[in-house]
């Protein structure tokens, strides 16, 4: 198999998710923060009260990691703990008002790179590459694709 893989669509989704999450690090190391406590604030701005065990399942990591990550979210007075009304054993997550302006940038900062998208292949280009992904995202997670893979 002699095919270049300049033009592999496996390849290059991965080459394009791993330069788009070091340039994510990098923005938010300019911040002392990391990529991972980033995303902990943009996911806790989109449900507000979910629990940590809710967060880890939707980051996939082990609920000791996000622990960990909620804990420092805490001590900068970015991120609270709040115990849940019906189970004492649940914390429930919700932003500070500090967080706001991390959760500005990160918004313009993905702005900005759907703006540079468009301007590089077009709305309709990239509408049309979110339509694929959705596609390819269902169809990886279904058993499908494992069995057309040999697997």
């Amino acid at each position: 198999m002699n095919e270049s893989l300049d033009r592999d669509p496996i390849v290059l989704l991965h080459d394009v998710a791993r330069i788009m999450r070091t340039k994510f690090d990098q923005r938010a190391r300019s911040r002392g923060m990391t990529r991972a406590q980033w995303i902990i604030l943009a996911r806790v701005a989109r449900t507000p009260g979910m629990s940590q065990s809710e967060l880890a399942a939707i980051c996939e990591v082990e609920p000791i990691t996000v622990a960990r990550l909620v804990d420092r979210l805490e001590k900068r007075g970015l991120l609270e703990r709040r115990a849940d009304p019906t189970d004492r054993r649940i914390w429930r997550l919700h932003n500070l008002p500090a967080a706001q302006p991390i959760l500005e940038e990160i918004s313009g900062y993905r702005q900005n790179l759907i703006r540079l998208i468009d301007a590089q292949i077009g709305l309709e280009a990239r509408e049309a590459m979110v339509d694929a992904l959705i596609s390819i995202r269902s169809l990886v997670t279904s058993g499908a694709s494992a069995q057309a893979a040999g697997g």
